[in-house]
């Protein structure tokens, strides 16, 4: 798939896919003519990072994340200074406090919506 069309599909600019491409968050096959192009697996793996960055983590600790779930590494003995591993500790802190906050809104508005006529709306999870 080109570069329009994922961008498309993940409701993005193609600036922002070259972006994260910049940013070796991403990777796009190029055609014979020198277009980018996506595999699924590759789109799937733009729609993590495009997840990751609207859970408001930063280019650089995606990066770090990205790094942690990859299973080839998951063989490797764990390496991590005493620094990355503060960074890493304040960052859990901060997707804590945001999954706390996104919970007490889907809660709100689930409790709304079951007090109104539109209960109807609520997906079963």
């Amino acid at each position: 798939m080109k570069i329009g069309d994922v961008a498309k599909e993940l409701g993005v600019q193609t600036r922002m896919l070259r972006y994260y491409e910049q940013q070796g968050l991403i990777n796009a096959s190029r055609s014979t003519n020198g277009y980018r192009e996506y595999s699924d697996e590759q789109i799937e793996h733009a729609r993590h990072v495009r997840a990751l960055i609207a859970a408001g983590l930063s280019t650089r600790m995606i990066k770090i994340v990205l790094s942690i779930e990859t299973p080839a590494t998951r063989d490797q003995p764990d390496v991590c200074n005493r620094a990355l591993a503060e960074e890493l500790a304040q960052e859990l802190r901060v997707v804590e406090n945001r999954i706390v906050c996104l919970e007490k809104s889907r809660d709100a508005v689930i409790d709304f919506l079951q007090r109104t006529n539109h209960a109807d709306l609520l997906t079963t999870r």
